[in-house]
């Protein structure tokens, strides 16, 4: 009985369900994702195909024009307007950010209303503006309010298209910085703000130090994107005459009449800068992004220990 009933038993794994290792696979099938891959296969043959085979691209010209030098020299002067207007803008920038989060409203609105109106008005606007402005003031004197005059000078010698090309950029800019530089400072918890307060720090120490170094992280990426902004926003100044990269190609285009292939020669440099920007742009946010913000705690809390430490050497001094 005993046999016929082992023999009856069914094996271990007979009746048992699979385990989950036993299962088999099966991938999610994309055919849309195949189908997708194939239209922009064939897109991007084509393009390449009409960029080899058409002859109106002048690639010759292109080749001619890439390294010249009224073309190098409108790219050194395009790096340079964009240095200098970025410089004026982040120094400005950080002036009115501090302002308007000061607790003087009339530096506070002063601030509101300067980056309302730089942001409200276009640029180019901005740009023409400044490349006129001896219309409005043919001559710019330096003495008394609203009385006699120490120094006088006519506006477009004083004003000239550098000069306003780089007060349209830098001032509009300025704008846009103010509002990323407040956004970072408000984006740092006001409890650390309140601790350095209690240990006897001044404002602008708690800013230098604690805050900003915290900042960075929220600040950098929108700061660099502006940048590479305002190397593309320099090609406007071509209409103040300012021979930057773009005006450089078009006076070169007005004679020969190689319209495209000069554009081409300016777009390839400010793909080349950009690229070479946003590679930076990419290490100073790795920079940064680092545990700032453990960074500036511990940074806060060594402060607190010294402050102690001073205040126990006072007590002990006091006692004896």
């Amino acid at each position: 009985m005993a046999t016929s009933a082992a023999q009856q038993a069914p094996s271990p794994g007979a009746g048992a369900p699979a385990a989950a290792d036993d299962l088999p696979v099966v991938r999610l099938r994309h055919p849309w994702r195949w189908v997708s891959y194939a239209v922009i296969a064939v897109l991007a043959a084509m393009f390449v195909h009409s960029l080899v085979t058409n002859p109106h691209f002048g690639w010759d010209v292109v080749g001619e024009y890439l390294f010249s030098v009224r073309i190098l020299d409108g790219l050194a002067k395009t790096l340079q307007l964009t240095a200098i207007a970025m410089l004026l803008g982040i120094l400005l920038g950080v002036a009115l950010a501090i302002m308007r989060l000061s607790a003087n409203p009339v530096l506070s609105r002063t601030s509101w209303l300067y980056i309302w109106f730089f942001r409200g008005t276009p640029v180019f606007v901005q740009l023409l503006f400044w490349g006129f402005i001896s219309a409005l003031y043919p001559s710019i004197s330096i003495g008394v309010p609203f009385g006699p005059g120490f120094l006088e000078t006519e506006t477009n010698t004083l004003i000239t298209p550098v000069v306003a090309a780089i007060l349209g950029l830098g001032l509009n800019e300025a704008a846009y910085l103010a509002e990323i530089f407040r956004g970072g400072i408000q984006s740092i918890d006001r409890g650390q703000t309140e601790a350095a307060q209690a240990l006897g720090m001044k404002r602008s120490r708690i800013l230098r130090q604690i805050i900003m170094p915290q900042a960075m992280r929220v600040i950098v990426p929108p700061t660099a994107n502006n940048t590479i902004s305002m190397l593309k926003t320099t090609s406007l100044v071509s209409v103040l005459s300012f021979p930057e990269l773009l005006y450089a190609a078009q006076l070169i285009y007005s004679v020969s009449f190689e319209t495209i292939p000069l554009l081409i020669t300016a777009s390839i440099w400010y793909l080349v800068v950009t690229s070479v920007l946003t590679v930076g742009q990419y290490y100073i946010e790795r920079h940064y992004s680092r545990s700032d913000r453990l960074e500036g705690l511990g940074r806060l809390g060594r402060l607190s220990a010294l402050q102690r430490r001073r205040t126990v050497t006072d007590v002990g001094q006091d006692g004896r």
